[in-house]
């Protein structure tokens, strides 16, 4: 292969690399493995006979579907022995349309994480990237028929699971900042007007840092668990936080007290909270940082 010739598949799979990833991400939930798969893709991508390739989207997005199956399998007994809840790696949507188009929900994405593993690439595929059932058939190495009847039963699932939320993102801002601070301060008047009667707290330690091991549900347990906590810590108060959109939702990025970069995201209907998602374990946050071009909060907002 000349230079030039690898010059050109190289930026080929570049120009492909937001679509893999969003892929990878979905299939698998965390962002350092979809990294991981999206760069074991490139490398196998570079061993071969572009030539043969017909059709380069739906070779790699095959290649990627096959890495992540790969992949799940082998954490099958990992994700089973996981401490307490497991949520989704959470990642950054500010500015991101280009990146991840359609929906990363965290509802979705924990709707997903129920289905089985070819259940949940079957609906990806054919219901969010619009494969074809032929194309769906050559990743999953199916029939159309039996790929037509993966994506049936994983469709009634999502449907039946994925919670449809919008608010507008100004609303979503101005709700996320009550919420954080009125949790801060153990504000029960506040939690109060903005907690629907059948909210859900979920809560990701990993088992390495402090979190509840089950959903709380329900506004006087929540309250409860964010009044004690406000008391706890009291006498501190977070060092740096600010408002961004982790996974298409309203959400605060914060150094907490205990040393822990902490993501809090919120699920809003109807002007209220339905779900409070927050994510400390360590290695789900590692890959988050400060925007430094966004303004950083120091204490309650305008």
């Amino acid at each position: 292969m000349s230079h030039v010739t690898s010059l050109v598949n190289d930026q080929t799979f570049v120009d492909l690399r937001p679509r893999l990833f969003a892929v990878a991400y979905r299939m698998l939930g965390t962002v350092s493995d979809a990294e991981d798969v999206v760069q074991d893709a490139f490398l196998r991508w570079q061993k071969v006979d572009h030539v043969s390739v017909r059709d380069t989207t739906g070779f790699l997005i095959r290649t990627v579907t096959r890495l992540c199956l790969d992949h799940m399998r082998a954490a099958h007994t990992r994700r089973e022995a996981y401490p307490g809840e497991w949520l989704p790696e959470p990642l950054v949507t500010d500015g991101a349309t280009e990146r991840l188009d359609r929906d990363v929900s965290v509802a979705l994405l924990l709707a997903l994480e129920r289905l089985t593993p070819l259940e949940r690439a079957a609906f990806l595929l054919h219901d969010v990237f619009e494969q074809s059932y032929d194309e769906l058939a050559k990743a999953l190495e199916r029939t159309p028929e039996s790929c037509r009847q993966l994506v049936s039963r994983a469709r009634k699932h999502v449907q039946r699971n994925k919670p449809r939320t919008q608010v507008e993102p100004q609303q979503g801002e101005a709700i996320a900042k009550a919420f954080f601070m009125a949790a801060k301060s153990g504000d029960t008047d506040v939690l109060t007007k903005l907690l629907a009667q059948d909210v859900r707290f979920v809560s990701d330690g990993g088992g390495k840092v402090l979190a509840t091991l089950n959903p709380i549900l329900g506004r006087d347990k929540v309250m409860r668990l964010l009044s004690g906590l406000a008391r706890k810590y009291s006498d501190q108060s977070v060092q740096q936080w600010q408002f961004c959109h982790l996974n298409n939702l309203p959400s605060i990025l914060s150094h907490e007290t205990d040393g822990i970069l902490q993501t809090t995201s919120l699920e809003i209907k109807c002007g209220v909270i339905t779900a409070v998602y927050v994510v400390r374990n360590p290695e789900k946050t590692r890959h988050l940082s400060f925007d430094e071009h966004m303004p950083i909060n120091l204490g309650p907002s305008d």
